[in-house]
């Protein structure tokens, strides 16, 4: 296929988002500015397995002003932007393979169409595009240079890859780079899941009892947010560490068991398996809301939901209500999948702009570096992240104070004291 989208009809729609979102977007601009001029991605395959948004759209065509070819699929069977991918098709000529709501075989069709483009870089969310490849496409392993990486998720899964000695080429962990997971983690992800929430169940947040499980810094953020609109927050957390610095950030910490008796709104952002199941499930009070702002749908058990429950149906759109056996209802957002973009537009485009400019400037790393690069998982190199920064200050208009010779001097010397 050339490419397999919901509706070309909808590429003029998608083209006024993408122009909207770019503007918002000033740092991937400059960097698809420079790959204009110099075009560092020449001959480059870029095999892409991202959630299609405007804000994808942006990068995805910068690295085409770069001289690479690229393809698209979904990373997200709901987080797809049907008109962008349209736009994407019609009018930037990006083939893209992504419709929104696709079934789980579709989705994984798509997958391998991108990597029947035998791409020489991979750029994974979530590193279903890598396992796909390692997995069922060994053949195609060799001719990949390398990728790149955007979500803890993906991260846990490549260093679990990595660390078996199975992962055949090096990637950068994008999440990792502080302009990445201090800002996009923590402010976008923070705004963008309270605003699905909202957007879906039009609650009143203030005086709510809202229970975050996981404080990583998508967790921070969306305990952050969630207080700043008058709810009453409390984590849940399985590290000690982290469960220390949420009792000092002023939140109650408590077990998943006890949070179950204690929440009215549930939000899992730990990236890992079953963290609210059964048991919790029967603990809950009647009318309790589940949403899930981790990249996979299986941080809440919803077979263990449907089994515990004798009716399912849908109250609202992307509002399905279980009654269980003991007669409680519960309230399950965006079938459980990422929150932030099945309820609503994801992470708002200027805080993607600093996670796409390592993604662009990770890329042109990768086509000069990655021969002299193990099979592992890097970090984004610290010069460009520091690039990324100064370009975002640069653009928002703020001047950054400079040391002077002494300071200078006085920093790099051992001999000087009180």
């Amino acid at each position: 296929m050339e490419s397999h989208i919901a509706s070309p009809d909808l590429a003029s729609e998608g083209k006024k988002r993408i122009e909207w979102t770019l503007k918002e977007m000033p740092v991937v601009a400059r960097i698809a500015e420079r790959f204009g001029q110099t075009k560092p991605l020449q001959g480059l395959r870029i095999g892409a397995c991202l959630h299609v948004t405007a804000e994808t759209a942006v990068l995805m065509i910068a690295l085409k002003e770069g001289g690479a070819e690229i393809r698209l699929c979904a990373s997200n069977p709901l987080s797809t932007q049907d008109e962008v991918a349209a736009s994407l098709v019609q009018d930037y000529g990006i083939p893209v393979f992504a419709i929104r709501g696709e079934d789980r075989d579709t989705y994984y069709a798509h997958i391998q169409e991108v990597l029947q483009f035998r791409p020489h870089i991979t750029m994974d969310d979530g590193a279903d595009l890598v396992s796909s490849a390692h997995r069922l496409r060994g053949e195609i392993l060799q001719g990949i240079i390398g990728g790149t990486e955007e979500t803890t998720t993906g991260v846990i899964r490549l260093r679990s890859l990595a660390r078996s000695k199975e992962l055949a080429y090096p990637v950068i962990a994008v999440n990792d780079a502080d302009t990445k997971h201090m800002f996009d983690n923590r402010y976008g992800t923070g705004q963008s899941t309270i605003e699905a929430i909202l957007r879906v169940t039009h609650f009143l947040l203030a005086g709510k009892r809202i229970v975050v499980v996981g404080y990583g810094w998508c967790g921070r953020g969306i305990a952050m947010r969630a207080r700043g609109m008058g709810a009453r927050v409390a984590v849940v957390e399985v590290d000690p560490v982290r469960a220390l610095e949420a009792l000092m950030d002023g939140y109650d910490v408590m077990s998943m068991s006890e949070a179950a008796l204690w929440g009215e709104v549930f939000i899992t952002a730990t990236g890992n398996v079953s963290v609210i199941r059964g048991e919790h499930f029967i603990a809950m009070k009647d009318g309790v809301v589940l949403a899930n702002a981790g990249h996979f749908n299986v941080e809440i058990d919803i077979q263990e939901l449907e089994d515990l429950s004798v009716n399912k149906r849908a109250v609202k759109p992307l509002v399905e209500e279980y009654t269980l056996k003991n007669g409680k209802r519960i309230y399950l957002l965006g079938e459980g999948r990422l929150v932030n973009l099945a309820c609503a537009e994801g992470h708002p485009s200027a805080v993607m702009d600093m996670s796409f400019a390592n993604q662009a400037l990770s890329v042109e790393y990768l086509k000069n570096n990655a021969s002299k690069m193990e099979k592992d998982v890097f970090k984004v190199p610290p010069e460009i992240d520091r690039e990324v920064a100064a370009l975002k200050l640069t653009l928002l208009g703020v001047t950054l104070e400079k040391m002077t010779p002494r300071q200078e001097v006085y920093l790099s010397s051992w001999q000087e004291g009180t």
